[in-house]
């Protein structure tokens, strides 16, 4: 099975709504800038723990959470 491609263009620009920049978000989800570099192009996936912290920081309605993780 092919490992399915997700667009973070939403959750991109919450990032710098509320961040200003991926570092700065990557810093509050407790990883390293480079881990999150590989989340948002694709190259790993992120985690349970790390999608729930990151609606908590970014503070997106966890209805929300399809649409900003999870859109093909």
């Amino acid at each position: 099975m092919q490992k399915p491609t997700f667009s973070y263009a939403k959750l991109k620009g919450r990032i710098i709504e509320k961040f200003g920049s991926q570092r700065d978000f990557a810093k509050a989800l407790g990883i390293s800038e480079g881990s999150m570099t590989n989340k948002m192009t694709g190259h790993t996936f992120f985690s349970q723990t790390e999608i729930y912290r990151a609606i908590e920081v970014l503070d997106i309605d966890p209805k929300m959470v399809t649409s900003y993780f999870f859109t093909v």
